[in-house]
């Protein structure tokens, strides 16, 4: 199967790749600078805000994987939905029969945050023009790279204590990224998925200080945990871009969110794709793996 994934060499793109090659797909792998581009798959250059760009993209593709999104710009919402309808209209003009798109999980009857209410903006108009789109819905994706894990683990790392303000004691369910990778691809076989929603999540619902605690145990740390009601999102997310290299923008993104709860309530996904998630501790163990083996590369380099 011809398959398109945008965002080749983020996070979730990177490791999905060369997952698709192995099973014998024909990946295309949409940059916006190919001649730049190191992974598994056929390099185009693609860019969703580019409706010009699109068309030479999708050219044969059956299926578009669609794993881009605007967090670090202050209108990311907007830039976005902009880019959601673009991508749905060429996917529809090239005869494109799936979009696969993974968005964020959170319960609709809740006041949900900008962030969470643009994934679910962006999951209605990539099903706009037609083209069936199959969502998956994830919490926190555990795995080196990441930006709500990378957050988690230097908080964890840089604080000699944890300043908690409520969102800390929120529920979520975090989820090894080679779990993420599995449903992605494991949906290709399934036809019932199309056309739907699914929440996916590890095998444990934690509360945000249970991570930190877990994570800063399993690295031999122990972070007191300083309670601080009042702390406002906007001093949140500044004091983030002191001890992390989270920029000030994506981090009101993400502590905006904390106020939501991010648990699976539908797990359809495990009857249609069967597996078995990791547990968080098994997933924070790679993701630590992953850091180390990243950063001897980088000082052979």
């Amino acid at each position: 199967m011809r398959v398109l994934v945008t965002g080749a060499s983020g996070f979730i793109g990177g490791r999905l790749c060369p997952v698709l090659v192995e099973e014998g797909h024909d990946v295309r792998a949409m940059t916006r600078h190919p001649e730049e581009y190191r992974g598994e798959g056929t390099a185009v250059r693609g860019d969703v805000h580019d409706p010009d760009s699109l068309a030479d993209a999708l050219e044969g593709v059956e299926v578009a994987y669609y794993l881009v999104h605007s967090l670090d710009d202050p209108r990311f919402a907007d830039r976005d939905a902009e880019a959601a309808r673009t991508f749905a209209k060429a996917a529809a003009d090239a005869g494109t029969r799936r979009i696969v798109y993974l968005g964020g999980l959170g319960n609709d009857s809740d006041d949900l945050s900008e962030h969470l209410r643009s994934r679910r903006e962006v999951e209605s108009l990539l099903g706009g023009s037609g083209v069936p789109v199959t969502t998956l819905r994830a919490g926190i994706v555990v795995g080196h790279g990441g930006i709500s894990w990378e957050m988690t683990r230097q908080l964890v790392e840089h604080l000699p204590a944890m300043i908690a303000p409520r969102w800390v004691r929120t529920r979520c369910q975090p989820i090894a990224v080679a779990d993420v990778v599995r449903y992605l691809v494991g949906v290709l076989d399934v036809p019932e998925t199309e056309g739907r929603p699914f929440d996916i999540g590890g095998s444990e619902v934690l509360e945000y200080v249970e991570m930190m605690r877990r994570v800063a145990a399993i690295e031999g740390r122990r972070v007191p945990v300083v309670p601080v009601p009042l702390l406002t999102p906007g001093l949140s997310s500044r004091w983030l871009a002191l001890v992390t290299d989270v920029d000030v923008q994506t981090g009101r993104s993400l502590i905006d969110s904390m106020a939501n709860e991010v648990v699976v309530r539908d797990d359809s996904i495990r009857s249609l794709v069967p597996f078995t998630p990791v547990d968080f501790d098994t997933a924070v163990l790679t993701a630590l793996g992953e850091r180390a083996k990243a950063r001897r590369g980088g000082d052979r380099g």
